[in-house]
């Protein structure tokens, strides 16, 4: 089974996110195909880049940086629930994916973008893709835009509006897909 790693990209504490992630996991652990790791940015609490040495060299000094490496390395795919602030995705999320280099490489990722405005944070989820297939990471085919998230989460947590469970297992479905097939050498 394909170990899926969806990790809420928010650090703030009142992130709409998270009850998103929670839903996305859910739809993930109902798709069938994946053992899910649901993992909160903001509970890793890393600092900004303090390894002395360059992600690629795999040597990390800091605790936090192994068991943030042995996390991501235990994981065969992931799908990123990420915000978008002012047009682009987040310092903190850049700093967790800058940490690390060897374990992106050759696994699948689905994104799963929202905002409180009309464009569901599509334009971030555009801006990582770059950075994404620059660490060797195979995005899927697919992606989901989620709009106006502040209206979609109640007492209840996330209020999924109709046809998106729909739009996730597409995603879900490319990202299952891409786990069967080989990553390039």
């Amino acid at each position: 089974m394909t170990r899926l790693l969806v990790l809420s990209a928010a650090t703030r504490p009142t992130s709409s996110g998270r009850p998103l992630a929670e839903w996305v996991a859910r739809q993930a652990r109902e798709h069938g195909t994946f053992e899910v790791v649901p993992v909160d940015l903001a509970e890793l609490a890393l600092p900004f880049l303090d390894e002395p040495e360059y992600a690629s060299s795999g040597n990390y000094a800091h605790r936090h940086t192994r068991e943030w490496s042995a996390l991501v390395d235990s994981a065969d795919a992931f799908v990123f629930v990420l915000p978008m602030y002012n047009g682009g995705f987040t310092a903190p999320f850049k700093n967790a994916v800058d940490f690390l280099y060897r374990e992106w490489q050759g696994k699948p990722v689905g994104l799963v973008s929202y905002s409180a405005g009309g464009s569901g944070g599509a334009p971030a989820a555009r801006m990582l893709l770059p950075v994404l297939t620059q660490l060797g990471m195979r995005p899927a085919g697919r992606s989901v835009a989620v709009a106006g998230i502040n209206a979609l989460i109640g007492a209840e947590g996330f209020g999924a509006p109709e046809g998106l469970a729909g739009e996730v297992a597409g995603v879900l479905d490319d990202i299952a897909a891409l786990a069967k097939e080989p990553a390039a050498a």
